[in-house]
């Protein structure tokens, strides 16, 4: 008899609500839930992802048991066994490496959206590592940590577009990126003639909706912003009652970006001084506006953090800080947040030593968070340690290689794919060939997985439960529940950080047995069960606004969490660590005979995340070849036809995609990221056309040319070249 569930897509983030026709544990069909979030079908109707679901959970190249590498590192030879061998060697092999060298031998690399992130920090604390590795150095961490120190906490940039007046979308094209909600509705405000303003080398879709397109040139953002700001200062278009009550440096600030006059500006950016100054004044003079921005800004390198700077200072000085319809200062949650769960205050003080790249970096450390948060704890807020230290990439491949500063000769890749998604694939490709011991929690063989020792086989969407808590940044929860158990030996993520914690003694520290208890007891502080919060999908409460004006102690207002309790415009934690404590950005390297262009690296597609799902049929024949997109303008320079197939070559390597025109600055290239071909063969030296079009086989992340506060790198601006490809 089938029966519907209520349940969750997980082929992003977003976790839309689905209901699932089960028969006999089998999904027939799944539908969009209008009774759960996001509460409308009209936005679950432009993704293409979530109906093959059913054809994702039984798909044939799907990892169904667990499997021991045969033959030599990368042959394509597995054996089956079972999960309690396949721990059981893990762990063995874990101890020996670890009595031998150290718990920091061990690193874990981490990615989504099929995962969940504290039962892997939980362990990695437990076993004395610090060498957790991830992206968040070009994703999420850069704003989070910008934000945390100018307003005291994150924000939220909300959009609503019966209350939103003007929206300025930069770095980010939420039409393919994401295709949720949030696109929704801004296809809504534009509908209603309320002003866009998109900032983006292409003329891509969202900026097709746009009042006013701005295709800056890549890796000036951060002049961009500082134009605008001047703008408004200049014109006397800023809050003067929140800037004068609320904000700190206004006078340093005025001063600062005086020299980043509109005529300036258009002559680094190529945005004509007009542009810029009708840009400053349909954000300042249409109030609330929200400002929202995306990966294009976090890995942007050394601009990466005045960018964020500048971003942060235009949404104080335009008052739109905390105010519906804006930016949105967001509150610890009330179910366990994140930072207990993974157990960061409790066991983090014995390897805090062994950080690679200490020295160097100022604010993604032990220290530097040690910094923030003593401005945080001002209102009682607990920023996540694990992801906020996590090791610089460069660094842990570069220690898999040299054994320098110590050898790190273990390796758990959980849900995501480093030598599609890391820089340097080259570099990657030596650092995981080095390994004694490479395990691989995955839905798929992925290039990655053909290299490992161990592929272990992930539960994925409908086979696990969800709970996306922002990190325990906000006061929001939303998922739901599995809507089958998973199909053949497939487990879910925290069974076997579970298992493995077991078999090193850590029973103490792992008291549910299931998700669904952990779930339980985290949400315990709200009230609610895990079973009444999965008949919504949803936790919140209602936004306070203007929290800062709530009084606090003596009965002054509570004011923001920094070390003058104001909005800090000049940024005092910078300037103590010895960082422009005002946006300072460096100027792009000019071109070159050798390398005349600019590549941008990280365009995303639908129907795509990242480089998950290329082995489904139905979303392979949506979009079967990598592009390379280029302007008409450029490809007649060049003598090039749309259609052909093109080389696009970086110092560092090169690249083969299919050439497509479309309106964007001239002389800057844009290649899609994360492309892989699993119809070819699963081992060396093909490794499923791992070389062929993987967009990081032509990027670095070479630590000494990372910036020194996060340790961001380089994805935009790069200088490439491109010709005709070889047949």
């Amino acid at each position: 008899m089938t029966k519907k569930v209520p349940t969750n897509c997980r082929f992003c983030g977003y976790q839309c609500g689905l209901i699932a026709h089960v028969d006999n544990n089998n999904v027939t069909k799944v539908e969009p839930d209008p009774t759960r979030f996001p509460y409308d079908t009209r936005v679950q109707n432009r993704c293409p992802r979530w109906r093959v679901i059913p054809q994702v959970l039984d798909h044939p190249k799907r990892i169904n048991y667990p499997l021991k590498r045969k033959g030599s590192r990368g042959s394509g030879q597995w054996e089956k066994i079972t999960w309690e061998q396949a721990l059981d060697e893990i762990a063995a092999k874990l101890q020996a490496l670890k009595d031998k060298y150290g718990p920091e031998t061990l690193a874990t690399c981490i990615g989504g959206p099929h995962a969940i992130y504290w039962p892997l920090h939980r362990f990695m604390n437990l076993f004395g590592s610090p060498n957790n590795v991830g992206v968040g150095q070009i994703c999420w961490n850069p704003g989070i940590l910008i934000n945390t120190l100018t307003f005291g906490w994150p924000v939220v940039n909300e959009l609503n577009p019966e209350t939103t007046n003007c929206a300025l979308v930069w770095g980010t094209n939420p039409a393919q990126s994401d295709n949720s909600l949030f696109w929704h509705s801004l296809l809504q405000l534009a509908k209603a003639g309320k002003p866009l303003i998109v900032v983006d080398p292409r003329c891509s879709q969202t900026a097709r909706q746009a009042t006013l397109w701005l295709p800056v040139r890549p890796g000036t953002d951060a002049f961009l912003a500082l134009g605008l700001i001047h703008v408004i200062i200049q014109e006397k278009l800023y809050d003067s009652s929140f800037v004068n009550r609320w904000c700190y440096g206004f006078e340093q600030l005025k001063k600062h970006v005086k020299p980043y006059t509109p005529g300036y500006v258009a002559g680094i950016t190529g945005i004509p001084a007009e542009d810029i100054v009708k840009a400053a004044q349909l954000y300042a003079g249409n109030s609330p506006a929200t400002l929202y921005t995306g990966r294009g800004i976090d890995q942007l390198g050394y601009n990466t953090i005045p960018t964020h700077q500048a971003f942060a200072i235009l949404r104080a000085i335009t008052g739109n800080v905390d105010v519906p319809g804006a930016s949105y200062l967001t509150e610890m949650p009330d179910f366990i947040p994140e930072i207990d769960l993974e157990m960061s205050e409790h066991t983090v003080a014995s390897f805090r030593k062994k950080q690679l790249g200490q020295d160097f970096l100022s604010l993604q450390t032990y220290q530097g968070y040690a910094k923030l948060r003593q401005y945080t704890m001002k209102h009682d807020k607990r920023l996540p340690m694990r992801y906020l230290t996590s090791a610089h990439p460069n660094l842990v491949w570069k220690a898999m290689i040299t054994g320098q500063p110590y050898p790190i000769k273990a390796l758990i890749v959980m849900a995501t794919n480093p030598l599609l998604t890391q820089a340097d694939t080259g570099l990657v490709y030596q650092a995981l060939k080095s390994l004694d011991l490479l395990v691989v929690l995955e839905l798929f063989e992925t290039p990655t997985a053909m290299l490992a020792d161990y592929i272990l086989p992930s539960a994925g969407v409908l086979e696990r439960p969800l709970m996306e808590t922002d990190a325990g940044t906000a006061n929001v929860a939303y998922g739901g529940k599995q809507a089958v158990t998973p199909y053949y030996q497939r487990r879910q993520d925290y069974f076997f950080w579970r298992e493995l914690g077991l078999r090193f003694g850590q029973q103490d520290y792992w008291p549910w047995e299931t998700m669904e208890e952990a779930l339980d007891d985290c949400l315990k502080p709200t009230g609610l069960t895990w079973q009444e919060f999965c008949e919504t999908g949803l936790y919140y409460r209602p936004h306070r606004y203007a929290k800062y004006e709530t009084a606090g102690e003596n009965n002054r207002p509570l004011g923001f969490a920094t070390e003058s309790g104001k909005v800090e415009l000049y940024s005092n934690l910078l300037d103590h660590l010895g960082y422009p404590p005002l946006p300072q950005p460096k100027q792009p390297p000019p071109a070159t005979e050798e390398f005349p262009l600019r590549l941008i690296t990280g365009a995303r597609i639908q129907p795509y995340y990242a480089s998950s799902y290329r082995q489904v049929t139905e979303l392979r024949a949506l979009h079967p070849e990598p592009l390379a997109e280029i302007s008409p303008t450029t490809a007649q320079k060049y003598g090039l036809e749309e259609g052909s197939w093109i080389q696009v070559v970086t110092k560092k390597g090169k690249g083969r995609f299919k050439l497509k025109f479309r309106s964007m600055r001239d002389n800057v290239v844009s290649i899609e990221y994360g492309w892989w071909f699993p119809e070819m063969k699963n081992r060396e030296p093909e490794l499923g056309g791992l070389w062929l079009s993987n967009a990081n086989n032509l990027t670095s992340a070479d630590f000494a040319a990372c910036e020194p506060l996060i340790g961001t790198w380089n994805y935009n601006g790069i200088p490439c070249r491109i010709e005709k490809a070889v047949e």
